[in-house]
């Protein structure tokens, strides 16, 4: 049995069942609570709990699911690319959002931390919350962060965007494909993405442009303040 726990087939396997009961309530109970990734961190949590299994033996396994992360965000490209013609009208209004979006962002957890009093390292670790994880950890680590606090950050953010998104479309009559899309993947990364693709084939692509565009505006703000 401890054979099979510190096995990379371990965590790889109770990754992708757990989602896939995510996915299967998502799928019947029609719930934005019940989302997969929820469903999923909350079983894998329950699995270890329950039989004692130290996080390092199912981070054998789980960080080759994190190796993924990177692959499958430049994936989106292929969405991204089905829609050139709506990124070359409206390159401006993309670029100036995605950098309104992402100063919004990161002056959101700049002036929350210090009305709270948290350190440097806190700090750091909060900022690039509503970009995609690899960029975050390459945001966070160099600068002093605790990058488990980074992936909790982004994690939630995500999840928290993916289940509003829909409801604040509703509420502020975003109307423009355009801007609903650049606006969920500006805010909730590739996990609100997923939410974006759903809604719409344009909101989709243009939630997958927002990812790698703010990425890049925050990685350039970060070396300005950090």
């Amino acid at each position: 049995m401890k054979e099979l726990m510190t096995s990379p087939y371990f965590g790889v396997g109770l990754s992708v069942v757990a989602f896939w009961i995510g996915e299967k309530l998502h799928n019947k109970l029609k719930t934005p609570i019940c989302n997969p990734l929820i469903v999923a961190i909350v079983l894998i949590v329950g699995v270890l709990l329950i039989f004692d299994i130290p996080y390092d033996s199912y981070d054998v396994g789980g960080a080759l699911v994190n190796m993924f992360l990177a692959p499958a965000t430049a994936c989106l490209a292929v969405a991204i690319y089905t829609k050139i013609d709506v990124l070359k009208k409206y390159w401006l209004p993309i670029v100036v959002g995605c950098t309104a979006g992402s100063a919004a962002s990161m002056a959101s957890v700049l002036g929350m931390c210090k009305l709270f009093g948290l350190d440097q390292s806190m700090t750091v670790s909060l900022i690039p919350k509503s970009v995609t994880t690899p960029i975050a950890v390459s945001i966070s680590e160099p600068a002093g962060g605790v990058v488990p606090i980074t992936v909790v950050a982004v994690i939630f953010t995500g999840i928290l965007g993916s289940i509003l998104a829909p409801t604040l479309i509703k509420i502020f009559h975003v109307k423009d494909s355009v801007a609903a899309g650049l606006a969920i993947g500006a805010c909730s990364h590739a996990v609100g993405t997923s939410k974006a693709i759903e809604i719409g084939e344009i909101e989709g692509a243009m939630s997958g442009l927002a990812i790698g565009i703010c990425g890049i505006i925050t990685v350039l703000f970060s070396m300005l303040i950090m």
